[in-house]
């Protein structure tokens, strides 16, 4: 990565520090709007919460809406892996399959009904039905020879392409993604470690952008380089799109904005604190429009600088998801055991 892409030294981060919120009273919390520009968001803490003693939660790892309209939670709590959600934040169903480290969740609608895959740090990649039933499974890589005995394999996301293909990210592994037909059979993998720009530290996330009609490509996460890279729908290099500061996680498309949660901030490393974080929205031409939670996005010469956690709402902001109204349902990872919060859009 050239030097322009270099972090800013510990010295700017102090002053940046010093500028930043650490705190806020309950009232305050209650009527906090965040965000900047056309996005900016009442804060809900209250959507979705339950007795932890009957439906609990470790981390709210992800969150996808169905057709009807319905919230559908991904947690690691393996007596609840999923949590069904109306819109009003009330309980509908849960279901697990006694996944204790359940990581990855996508809808994905075939017509005739939609299905879930579901991804879990252990090596497991599983398709089922919105009710929980299992109807496919990926073998690790490492049990038919795409990967040798010596890599590790812990996926962490999916995306499923418009011909049916399915696309795993091993982000907590050997930071690849590997591209199988709609029928599991093997087709690449691209990404892994020292290969230029097309190489991946955290390769956390992966979506299919085909925002403003064009043709179809993949928008993939490099968290540790602050970035999302754009691959062709075959895992041949096209961009960077470089978020300084921002730890992101998996990217998120609604309409012509691409979401994502940021699980922590640069600013993390200078002050130690917990409380890190933000939610980050590009617009389609991948310039930052808003970061609730965090500072406002700022483009000097056209390059954007250093964004940091601003407001300590959000703790590791793990994923979103966006419903019909535009509103933000905001999942964490090392939180406190908690449920989503709302994001109303104002």
């Amino acid at each position: 990565m050239n030097s322009r892409r270099k972090f800013i030294q510990n010295s700017s981060l102090i002053g940046l520090a010093m500028s930043v919120k650490h705190d806020f009273s309950l009232f305050e919390l209650k009527n906090k709007v965040l965000g900047h520009g056309d996005f900016t968001y009442q804060v809900d803490t209250k959507w979705g919460n339950l007795d932890p003693t009957k439906v609990p939660v470790v981390n709210c790892h992800e969150m996808v809406m169905d057709r009807k309209g319905r919230m559908i939670l991904l947690t690691d709590e393996p007596q609840n892996n999923v949590i069904i959600y109306d819109q009003s934040g009330k309980l509908l169903e849960t279901w697990t399959l006694g996944l204790q480290s359940a990581h990855g969740l996508t809808l994905v609608d075939e017509g005739d009904a939609e299905y879930l895959w579901i991804v879990d740090n252990g090596g497991r990649v599983v398709k089922t039905t919105l009710s929980g039933v299992v109807i496919a499974e990926i073998e690790s890589p490492v049990v038919n020879g795409i990967y040798d005995e010596k890599m590790r394999w812990t996926p962490t996301e999916t995306a499923v392409a418009p011909n049916g293909d399915l696309y795993i990210a091993d982000g907590y592994g050997s930071q690849f993604f590997l591209q199988y037909d709609s029928e599991g059979n093997f087709i690449r993998k691209f990404g892994g470690s020292g290969n230029g720009d097309a190489e991946f530290s955290t390769a956390h996330g992966i979506a299919v952008d085909q925002r403003g009609g064009a043709a179809p490509t993949l928008i993939c996460t490099s968290r540790g380089h602050n970035s999302f890279k754009r691959f062709s729908m075959d895992g041949a290099y096209m961009e960077t799109i470089f978020l300084p500061g921002a730890f992101v996680c998996r990217p998120v498309i609604h309409g012509d904005n691409l979401y994502s949660g940021v699980c922590w901030s640069r600013l993390k490393y200078l002050n130690q604190t917990d409380n890190s974080g933000f939610v980050t929205i590009l617009d389609q031409s991948n310039q930052v429009v808003s970061n609730p939670g965090g500072t406002a996005p700022e483009y000097r010469n056209g390059e954007l600088q250093l964004m940091v956690q601003s407001d300590p709402v959000f703790k590791h902001c793990h994923d979103v998801c966006i419903d019909q109204d535009e509103n933000i349902y905001v999942c964490q990872w090392n939180a406190g055991k908690t449920y989503p919060i709302k994001l109303t859009r104002v």
